[in-house]
């Protein structure tokens, strides 16, 4: 039966829990925050998949917010699951054995004795394979407490991470070949068929099954680690920017993989609200006659006003982008989330520089496909002039003298880059000369502002030219951008 006490730490953990949420950038509003405690009152603690459910349902609105709410709730609830050590055996409480147990507590609790505390490394290895050939989820819950305390070698206040104790508790319970074990064993006992395919369906299951055991020890080392250092030092330390919040110039290659999937359907909602946005700004004047018209069916009363809709007004483009070393990754992901939207343009031309020019228009409008035409843009664009090193001010030289008479009071002229210029001419004129041509001239830097005009950043220089300058880090400051572009239209 739960205590007065229980429920207690229960509603300080959920309200943590819910602050982390928000620090790490879910939109949870107060409204959503009561549901999800209204939730938790019909669900049993001890059952830690509909807890999660429930929560989640409650909580979380976007598919890409997911992995950063399993992370959390992880930490948060911790004390809350059924834990994964020799021991635990109470079951109308399994949160009590955890919670307020030191990291040492926890610990002895393997070490001092008891069956799997007996065993040496050899006969832990043997249960360890029996239990995976049965599956027998329990079995393996009290081997991976085994082995975390005997191998992972944690302690107090150690500042390590639960990766390196992972890894060393997965070595010295041979992961790497268990699979290979298992495949055999089942071999020799006649459980798989001969032929490739169900060989390889029994590979795919076993390998599930030591999936489920690694989580099984990250699950018990995490939890040890919040014994260790507290809810909210571990939150800190496990967060993770959600995926619209990752910085452009630092993405992991995982992690732009993933950006670069959220394009698409972004762009689509994107491009939809946009163009609402514009149809009603775009209402037109009072059509008098349509409105008459329609008032016969209501008895001669205006009930239903007509107007004279123009043609919303669609920009025509222009990017210039620096795709040196330092802003590759930025340049490159911009240009696909630009031609993503194009829809919302009626026109986009695009030039890459370094420290030369050249336009690369064609590359998308000859591919259907938009990372086949970045490749390409990358290794076909003539783009070096000298050394290969920055040079804003020649290459807007050179844009200067062959396109400058094609921006008209329709462009928008859109500059990526961080400025950072190697200490050449900043030739800072040409970008006057676009402004005074074009509708709009934007600049997108992938630095923080902190970093602006340090070093050998002249952002400052073109920025006076510019209607805006902005930081441009992610994907969140990109769509704010891109509607801001549209509405100003």
């Amino acid at each position: 039966m739960t205590t007065a006490g229980q429920t207690q730490t229960m509603f300080d953990a959920f309200q943590g829990f819910v602050h982390e949420l928000r620090a790490a950038g879910l939109p949870v509003s107060m409204t959503e925050n009561l549901d999800a405690m209204r939730a938790v009152e019909y669900i049993p603690l001890e059952d830690r998949e509909s807890l999660k459910a429930a929560l989640g349902a409650t909580l979380v609105k976007h598919h890409a917010h997911w992995k950063v709410f399993e992370t959390v709730f992880d930490v948060y609830f911790a004390y809350y699951s059924k834990g994964v050590q020799a021991g635990d055996s109470d079951e109308d409480d399994p949160s009590a054995d955890a919670e307020g147990m030191s990291l040492e507590e926890m610990m002895a609790a393997m070490e001092g004795g008891g069956a799997m505390g007996e065993l040496d490394n050899e006969a832990l290895a043997q249960m360890l394979m029996n239990a995976l050939m049965t599956m027998d989820r329990e079995m393996l819950r009290q081997i991976a407490g085994a082995a975390v305390s005997r191998f992972a070698g944690m302690e107090p206040g150690r500042p390590v991470g639960g990766a390196y104790y992972l890894y060393r508790t997965l070595r010295q319970l041979d992961a790497e070949g268990l699979v290979s074990k298992m495949l055999q064993q089942a071999q020799d006992a006649g459980e798989i068929a001969e032929g490739a395919y169900d060989e390889r369906l029994a590979k795919e299951e076993f390998e599930a099954r030591l999936k489920i055991l690694k989580e099984m020890i990250e699950a018990e080392i995490r939890r040890r680690l919040v014994a260790d250092r507290g809810v909210e030092a571990m939150a800190r330390t496990l967060r993770k920017p959600l995926p619209e919040d990752v910085d452009f110039m630092h993405a992991s290659r995982e992690e732009m993989l993933h950006l670069q999937r959220a394009i698409y359907p972004l762009t689509r909602a994107l491009a939809a609200r946009l163009a609402q946005k514009r149809r009603r700004r775009n209402r037109g004047t009072l059509d008098f006659r349509q409105t008459v018209r329609r008032s016969l069916s209501y008895g001669g009363v205006p009930v239903e006003p007509k107007f004279k809709h123009p043609k919303p007004h669609k920009p025509e483009i222009m990017v210039i982008a620096d795709i040196s070393g330092s802003v590759a990754s930025f340049a490159r992901f911009t240009l696909q989330f630009v031609y993503a939207m194009q829809s919302e343009f009626s026109r986009v031309r695009s030039w890459v520089f370094i420290d030369g020019i050249d336009e690369v228009t064609g590359f998308f409008e000859d591919s259907d496909d938009i990372a086949e035409a970045i490749h390409k843009v990358n290794t076909e664009a003539n783009v070096v002039w000298v050394d290969g090193h920055s040079d804003y001010g020649h290459a807007f030289e050179m844009w200067h003298k062959e396109h400058i008479t094609e921006v008209t009071k329709k462009t928008t002229v859109i500059i990526l880059g961080d400025a950072r210029n190697n200490y050449h001419a900043t030739q800072a004129w040409t970008i006057a000369e676009a402004q005074k041509r074009a509708r709009r001239v934007f600049w997108l830097d992938p630095e923080p502002r902190g970093y602006w005009d340090t070093g050998d950043s002249i952002i400052s220089e073109y920025a006076k030219y510019c209607d805006g300058t902005f930081e441009c880090r992610n994907l969140r400051q990109l769509r704010t951008f891109v509607t801001a572009v549209i509405d100003a239209q």
